[in-house]
């Protein structure tokens, strides 16, 4: 598929980051385009910046779902039928994701379970409701968004992230084993992955407010929560009150959105380039090519401290480790 112009694509956590840059640039090729978001504000937004954007006559749509919910997803495939006019999709990115229930053994199980079932349900049950339009296409390509936590299941030494990376890991072994599966049943329908390492997106952020924990509502057991955090990590909290700690939140979210060493628009163009280029493997960023390389080299030693130091001696890592 070289040319996005006049194909049809569905594109999951369109509001905000990595899913609003391939909305802007898929309709910006003429691409017709239809998007979910949690947040219907958001997603409204890409809408219309999309549309503002795109040559005339080019569909882009936008509809407010949860995917974590099947029966959402199969409300939004409805949408897009009767929206788009169509009985087939060309494209289907899988993008939607959230961080959040880091400790499968001492964080709250509701937001462990609610992490797992959008970053990795939402990718299953869009798959399973939009493939029987993905194999009506004359070329279909299937495109989940795991991470560099699909391959390296730590973001630091002191800080477990478990549902976030069980979930990528998950993505990850899901879209390589349909590779097969479409080579047997369906042979003009590619399946990708997409391995990002940090890229400018405002999750930490939307994570907050999908838990309901943004951080002018936290309680005694969030500014607890992140008091345990910080120190297993070497800060010292003692003397901060909960109104720094909670500026300071505020201040590494937007820093991890601003101050990333990738773009999200830059991000978006990498993965659409590699769809051009039928690779089923799309890593994304110079600091997830170094991890993915390292662990490979030394699976044995990838969770010791050593290993952590040696990534973080080599200026992988630009900011301090959440």
């Amino acid at each position: 598929m070289k040319s996005f112009s006049g194909r049809i694509a569905v594109v999951t956590g369109g509001g905000s980051g990595m899913g609003r840059e391939l909305v802007r640039q898929l309709s910006a090729e003429g691409c017709h385009v239809a998007t979910c978001d949690v947040d219907r504000e958001a997603v409204s937004e890409t809408r219309d910046i999309a549309l503002g954007e795109a040559p005339p006559a080019t569909r882009v749509t936008a509809a407010t779902t949860d995917v974590a919910h099947e029966d959402q997803l199969e409300s939004f495939r409805d949408f897009v039928v009767a929206e788009l006019r169509t009985g087939h999709v060309d494209l289907l990115f899988n993008n939607a994701g959230i961080g959040g229930g880091g400790s499968f053994v001492s964080d709250d199980r509701t937001e462990w379970d609610r992490t797992f079932a959008i970053d990795w349900g939402g990718v299953y049950h869009s798959t399973r409701v939009f493939l029987p339009m993905l194999v009506a296409s004359e070329e279909g390509h299937v495109v989940n968004t795991s991470s560099i936590n699909g391959v390296w299941a730590s973001v630091g030494p002191s800080t477990p992230h478990t549902a976030y990376c069980a979930s990528k890991f998950a993505i990850r072994g899901f879209t390589e084993a349909l590779i097969t599966d479409f080579r047997v049943n369906a042979p003009h329908v590619h399946a990708h992955v997409v391995m990002p390492g940090h890229i400018g997106t405002s999750i930490i952020i939307n994570s907050g407010k999908v838990h309901g924990k943004d951080p002018g509502s936290w309680g005694p057991d969030d500014f607890a929560a992140l008091r345990k955090r910080l120190s297993l990590s070497g800060v010292p909290v003692d003397d901060v009150s909960d109104d720094d700690l909670r500026s300071g939140f505020e201040v590494i979210a937007q820093k991890f959105r601003d101050e990333a060493p990738m773009s999200a628009a830059v991000a978006a163009t990498v993965i659409l380039d590699g769809v051009r280029e039928n690779r089923w493997r799309i890593i994304v960023g110079a600091d997830a090519e170094i991890i993915d390389q390292e662990v490979r080299s030394d699976p044995d030693h990838a969770y010791e401290l050593e290993f952590w130091r040696a990534l973080r001696d080599k200026e992988v890592f630009s900011l301090l480790s959440l």
